[in-house]
């Protein structure tokens, strides 16, 4: 045995799932179960080798294997095998089961403590092997031989098992008690029970279980314990893969093992997964020596064959009742039975080759296990494992469902496929386009969302290349002539009815519905919306946005009711009517029943005139106040006007409907203009909405002959029953004239009758008006141009792109993956796709009747890319190339992926969450858990004291990074800081939460190990601690601990003299640094978030950036986006989008978030996370669930933005250079020239300015989903007093020439002027000496006379010669 295992190499590729072998050793049966073995009559024709020694030798009886077992479970490594019983035989044999996995606990499958190591690591998926059923012996002895190999299988990391929970179990141990060795064939022909093929109660195990095909009674398992045995054990157990070892020939059969005829034999009878067991059995066969040949050469059967050494267990022969069915159709199960011999009980002394032959085989198929996708399905809100949800994969009709811990697998052979995950209560969730591969298993998680749902972000967005975009046609093979199923619902629902209607529908149909809720009316009525979708909760690019809705007067019911009717309608001919179908499956259908819930409670049955319920419970007309374009609307917005505005700029609406009562017409923009009188208001689109406006009213007859009520208003025609808005009256702040203005969406309003609140009794007869244009209607979301707008460069879609039609002035702009709709009547147009930092690009299109022209466009980038070469030699240079390191490509990759809509949910989903988040931390906790976090992960966290609290409490500072405390410039650096306001612990806890979480999953899970590689994460989690240690629980409104001990608000001493010591500490060690690119402060008594300034300013630096930041926290967070707190005393507190600027929710000087903008040169935004400052300990978990998302959000977008390196032409990085974006932002470069600044997508101005250098300017633009690269190279400055050196050279030059030449003419003049005066006095001393001459002479003189004038010096100067000639 040891000699044969070692023959496989260890180190082959694979894991082998956790293995749990069942021994069913039965008693030797009188008549056979299988005919084509009970027709083997002769021995085995490979007897092999001679008889082995050891274990070789001998078949183990019902003792000697119980011993042998029980040294196996004892022998092996803790945790790798366990011996069990599941039962006992007829004879009171036990059934023996040895588990055999790796694990650091009890395995799931047992029925013990939790998910192991290797659940979290491996996601062991079960096998199951099953051996001597029947007096077919082989297989015990092989499955006995397989545990001795469990140990010599490599240990790891993620250990590698040879066995999946398999269970070695003796189905029949009474039976092979009662087998002859040497008995090839079935058996004598003696009384039931005295052979060994069927159990002590002479039945038959393999012939009752429960079949599909059943041709009578279910069997009874009174006379079966074994099988019973056998199915309590499937059933509480999530088998992936079986193996059900037989013998009487060398086969791999799979199912079905028969078929509704039960037909002897060749009737193949195909499973739903047919190629997947076509997979698995030749797996097996093509490692048998003898399978493989598909010539078994049995004695009676030696003309059989069997094609590839594997069969379809129908056509070889019918089997009712048999175990490998019953683990398909009722289990999770893909079994396969494998007839190992053509002898069923062949001598011991071919054991050994018996064994040789099926080892590779059976390694082989356990690894199988492996094949497929495998994942796990959790809750979206509590990160929990759902149970028994449902898998179902497309054009597949066999579903499984998920085990205790939200864990599946589900086998799968290599292709592509689109898989859903389903439970009841929860919205269910498809993903597109998974693509399986030839070896380990596809991942594959789920996040489910709860069925009603308080958000109205698409947070399972689907992120999908435009090659795979398709519209499904409708289903084949559907009958034109096809009636669809009517509604039967017809009465009034008021709220509750119509709750439960909703609940009902999306519950029934959960493959198509989703409903959610955009939140709440003034009396905190949920306000529904019910999506019908082929995949429901997912914008699938390419696929428009429609949406319907009723009932914004209170007192207008018949829009409520037909919307409810259509829900009705759709969902019951989904599948079945052509038409609906392919509505449903090329359209995303929004449907709002009732906007104003509240005024529907108060209106009144039989009302045609009144207005008794038209308006909210606030008084006011929600369709008079939406903000308008000509007319400043003074009332205060209402919840419901909000919440249905949020909605509308959170999804990609193409066209929509308003429905009301009161006439019998449809009603398109605008609806109001300027003088504010009755007369035709033209839209830029008056054609479009003509269009779409015809094609609701000519459906309806009444409608469409104009004249709808003669009884109340006589004199009013409406040609072709459509009107423009204004032409019939004004009304100034409507909400279809905002969709058309504000958004993408094109809206009419839809007057449905003159009566507004009909009787009961005449709702049918709406239907049967109106069905054919509420569905005609819809269609025409199909109109017009559609396609993606793409980026040239990376293939991406561009978001908010613009889409301009020429001449006609109404843009609309694209979606997060570039897609666009526009619709237009039938003609030609000349359509351009632009977009900030992108060359424009322009189409001549031609729009038919026939649905949507489908246009992409792709668009290059401008400036800076575009000037780069021209800006070489001159000094400043942009780059935006990709960097070469790939690890640097698969972090941005990774970025994309974040930031793609359920980017972090996947993330989430994946990430170990074992927090315990059941109590508050005091000062002494909190300190002992930061030193217990850097104890147990030492190598990524480094806990510093910033400072001390007035009462001496350390006020601590934990960074997380893979080089804690070592300075890496080029790495962003994000801070979140907690408790200024010590009665507010609530973000003191998160991040505690947030720290330990990174750190547990920090080489478990790829993501988080990335961001946290790359990133310098700072926690500060206690600010206040002092007031902190004052603060009480429960109390919600409190200020007890809002300051620090001496009386303080920390948020007002944010100032340049600081006075408390907490304040110094975060500004003079973390503020004053100026090396963070984004700081979030975390605090309590509201659900918002606040950006700066929190002083009164009249102007705001950075403003959009700042606006983007804060947004996107709300919009992570699963009710904040809302805008609507509903905090105790100020429930009706509107936030819009959940964010604000701090001086306009709570003005105050001297905040942090001030202070870090102006002097810190970093954007802060506070989290308000709960309204209660101080809640319940119970609430944590939930708040945690509600932030996590968000602050990892955070985390995302601290690699975004624009990241810089400053250098000169030389390459030596430029320190200490002055960035200032867009002529506002002043960020300074690190040590190394590095530079990060966060910006809002779009273009942005960069000028760099350092001294001794020119300055440099460029533009860059910022994704949303990426961080764009600077590369600034510098040149010397060579100014001299602000010129240019060489003007200033040519100007010197040109001025000391002159100067010079102005020098020599003055030199040459004065010298002339000198010559003329020295040629005087020589003459005039010429005479003198004349004179001398003639008295020398003359007489006699003094010799000393002449001699001083022989030396005179002419030299001298003009002075001195005159003074000498004058004596």
């Amino acid at each position: 045995m040891a000699s044969g295992w070692g023959a496989r190499p260890l180190g082959q590729p694979g894991r082998l799932p956790p293995l749990l072998l069942l021994l069913l050793l039965p008693r030797r049966p009188a008549r056979a179960a299988h005919i084509k073995k009970a027709e083997a009559t002769s021995t085995t024709t490979s007897a092999g080798a001679e008889p082995g020694e050891g274990q070789f030798d001998r078949y183990y009886h019902e003792e000697e294997l119980g011993s042998a077992l029980r040294e196996a479970a004892a022998a092996g490594l803790p945790g790798l095998t366990r011996l069990f019983g599941i039962g006992r035989s007829g004879e009171g044999r036990p059934l023996w089961v040895l588990r055999l996995t790796p694990g650091l606990g009890s395995h799931p499958l047992t029925g013990t403590r939790g998910p192991t190591r290797l659940a979290r690591c491996c996601l062991p998926a079960a096998v199951e092997l099953v051996g001597n059923m029947h007096d077919e012996t082989v297989s015990r002895q092989v499955l006995a031989y397989l545990p001795g190999a469990g140990g010599r299988l490599p240990r790891g990391d993620c250990p590698r098992p040879l066995l999946t929970p398999d269970y070695v179990l003796p189905a029949s141990p009474d039976g092979f008690e009662r087998a002859r060795e040497g008995d090839c064939c079935f058996g004598g022909g003696g009384p039931p029970g005295s052979g060994g093929r069927d159990n002590s109660r002479g039945r038959d195990l393999n012939r009752s279980f429960p079949d599909q095909f059943s041709s009578g009674e279910p069997p009874a398992l009174d006379d079966v314990p074994e099988v019973r045995a056998l199915i309590d054990w499937i059933r509480r157990n999530k088998f992936v893969l079986s193996g059900n070892l037989h013998g009487g020939s060398v086969v791999a059969s799979y199912p079905f093992d028969d078929s509704p005829e039960h037909k002897a034999t060749g009737i193949y009878s195909k499973t739903s997964d047919d190629e997947v067991f076509k997979y698995l059995a030749k797996a097996y066969a093509s490692n048998h020596p003898i399978m493989k040949t598909g010539a078994p050469h049995c004695p009676g059967e030696e003309d059989e064959t069997f094609t590839d050494g594997i069969t379809n267990g129908a056509h070889w022969y019918d089997v009712e009742g048999g175990m490998q069915d019953y683990n398909y159709i009722w289990a999770n199960c893909f079994e396969i039975t494998l007839e190992l011999s053509c002898c069923k009980y062949p001598p011991a002394s071919q054991l050994q080759q018996e064994w040789e032959n099926n080892r590779e085989s059976l390694i082989t198929l356990i690894e199988k296990v492996h094949i497929g996708v495998t994942g796990f399905v959790k809750d979206s809100v509590t990160g929990s494992g759902l149970e028994n949800a449902t898998i179902s994969v497309a054009g597949i009709n066999h579903n499984i469902t998920t085990g205790t811990f939200g864990d599946f697998h589900r086998l799968l052979v290599p292709g592509t496929y689109n898989i859903t995950a389903v439970l009841t209560g929860y919205m269910p969730l498809t993903i597109n386009n998974i693509i399986v591969k030839e070896g380990p298993a596809t991942k594959v998680n789920f996040s489910l969302g709860p069925t009603v749902t308080s958000v109205i972000l698409d947070t399972t967005e689907a992120v999908i290349t435009v090659s795979t975009v398709t519209i499904l046609n409708p289903l084949p093979g559907t009958q034109s002539s096809h009636q669809p199923i009517q509604p039967k619902d017809f009465r009034h629902h008021h709220f509750p009815d119509m709750e439960i209607f909703l609940r009902r529908f999306a519950n029934e149909y959960p493959n198509i519905t989703r409903l959610y809720s955009l939140g709440k009316s003034v009396e905190s009525r949920e306000l529904y919306v019910m999506e019908i979708s082929d995949n429901p909760g997912i914008h699938e690019p390419g696929e428009p946005e429609f949406k319907y809705i009723g009932n914004m007067h209170g007192n207008e019911v018949v829009g409520r009711e037909l919307l409810l009717n259509l829900i009705e309608y759709l969902c019951k001919n989904f599948g079945t009517d052509p038409e609906v179908t392919d509505l449903v499956r090329s359209t995303r259908i929004h449907l709002m029943p009732s906007m104003n819930p509240d005024g529907y409670e108060k209106a009144q049955e039989g009302d045609s005139i009144s207005v008794i319920g038209r308006n909210n419970s606030n008084n006011f007309d929600l369709n008079r106040n939406f903000p308008d374009q000509f007319v400043q609307i003074t009332d205060p917005t209402q919840p419901e006007t909000i919440a249905v505005m949020s909605w509308m700029k959170a999804y990609p609406f193409v066209l929509s409907a308003n429905l009301h009562g009161g006439s019998l017409v449809v009603n398109y923009p605008f609806d109001d203009d300027e003088q504010g009188f009755a007369t035709y208001s033209k839209s830029p689109d008056d054609a479009v909405f003509q269009q779409i406006a015809l094609s609701y009213s000519k459906e309806n007859s009444q409608m469409f002959q104009g004249r709808p009520c003669k009884n109340i208003y006589p004199n009013e025609y409406f040609p072709h029953g459509i009107t423009n808005g204004a032409n019939w009256y004004s009304v100034p702040g409507g909400m279809q004239d905002w969709n058309y203005l504000q958004t993408n969406c094109f809206e009419v309003t839809i007057e449905l009758g003159c009566v507004k609140y009909p009787f009961e009794k005449d709702l049918p007869k709406f239907w049967e008006q109106n069905r054919r244009s509420l569905i005609q209607f819809m269609k025409q979301v199909h109109q017009g141009v559609k396609g993606f707008v793409l980026d040239a460069t990376d293939g991406r879609g561009i978001l908010n792109a613009t889409i301009s039609v020429a001449e006609i002035n109404h843009p609309v702009t694209t979606y997060k993956t570039g897609d666009y709709w526009r619709l237009l009547v039938p003609g030609t147009y000349k359509i351009t796709a632009s977009a900030q930092g992108y060359n424009p690009v322009t189409k001549n299109v031609t729009v038919k009747s026939e649905g949507a022209v489908q246009v992409n466009f792709t668009l290059v980038r401008s400036s800076p890319d575009s000037n780069i070469e021209s800006k070489k030699g001159k000094g400043g240079r942009t780059n935006t190339d990709d960097a070469s390191d790939p690890t640097t490509k698969a972090f941005e990759t990774l970025i994309k992926d974040l930031s793609a809509e359920n980017g972090l949910e996947g993330l989430i989903l994946r990430s170990s969450s074992n927090l315990a988040l059941y109590r508050y931390h005091s000062y002494k906790d909190l300190s002992e858990f930061l030193r217990g976090l850097v104890m147990n992960y030492p190598h990524i966290t480094n806990l510093s004291n910033l400072g001390q609290s007035a009462e001496y409490r350390q006020i601590w500072s934990l960074e997380i990074s893979n080089k804690p405390n070592v300075s890496e410039p080029e790495e962003p650096k994000i801070r979140f800081v907690a408790g200024i306001h010590g009665n507010a612990p609530v973000g003191t806890e998160l991040l505690l939460a947030l720290a330990e979480f990174l750190c547990l999953n920090y080489k478990r899970n790829p993501a988080i190990t990335q961001l946290i590689d790359r990133t310098r994460i700072v926690i500060v989690p206690s600010l206040n601690p002092d007031g902190r240690e004052r603060a009480q629980e429960k109390d919600c409104t409190s200020k007890i601990g809002q300051t620090n001990a001496r009386g303080k608000d920390l948020d007002t001493d944010f100032t340049s003299n600081a006075s408390q010591p907490e304040t110094k500490a975060i500004i003079e060690n973390l503020i004053q640094k100026q090396d963070f690119s984004l700081s979030v402060a975390l605090d309590g008594g509201s659900v918002l978030v606040t950006y700066p300034y929190d002083k009164p300013v009249q102007t705001v630096e950075n403003k959009e950036t700042l606006k983007h930041l804060a947004s996107l926290y709300a919009n992570n967070h699963p009710s904040m986006h809302l805008g609507q707190p509903s905090c105790p005393n100020k429930s009706d507190e509107n936030i819009p989008g959940g964010i604000m600027r701090g001086a306009e929710w709570h003005s105050h000087l001297g905040s942090m978030k001030d202070y870090s903008v102006t002097y810190g040169h970093c954007p802060e935004i506070t989290v308000y996370t709960s309204c209660c400052y101080f809640p319940s300990a119970a609430q944590l978990p939930s708040l945690w669930a509600e932030n996590k998302k968000s602050l990892l959000s955070m985390l995302v977008e601290v690699h975004k933005g624009v990241h810089g390196f400053v250098k000169d032409k030389t390459g030596k990085p430029v320190s200490n250079a002055v960035i200032v974006l867009n002529e506002g932002i002043k960020v300074h470069t690190k040590e190394g020239g590095y530079f990060h600044v966060l910006l809002a997508p779009g273009v942005h101005n960069i000028n760099a300015i350092a001294e001794g250098y020119q300055q440099q300017h460029s533009q860059v633009f910022v994704h949303h989903d990426a961080a764009s690269s600077v590369v600034i190279v510098f040149d010397t400055d060579n100014r001299i007093f602000g010129l240019p050196r060489e003007l200033v050279v040519t100007v010197s030059g040109a001025t000391m020439s002159a100067l010079v030449l102005t020098a020599c003419i003055i030199w040459c003049i004065c010298s002339i002027k000198s010559n003329r005066h020295k040629d005087g006095f020589h003459r005039l001393r010429q005479h003198h000496d004349e004179y001398e001459d003639e008295i020398r002479l003359m007489s006699t003189g003094s010799k000393k006379s002449l001699l001083s004038h022989e030396f005179q010096d002419e030299t001298d100067t003009e002075e001195e010669t005159l003074y000498s000639s004058k004596h």
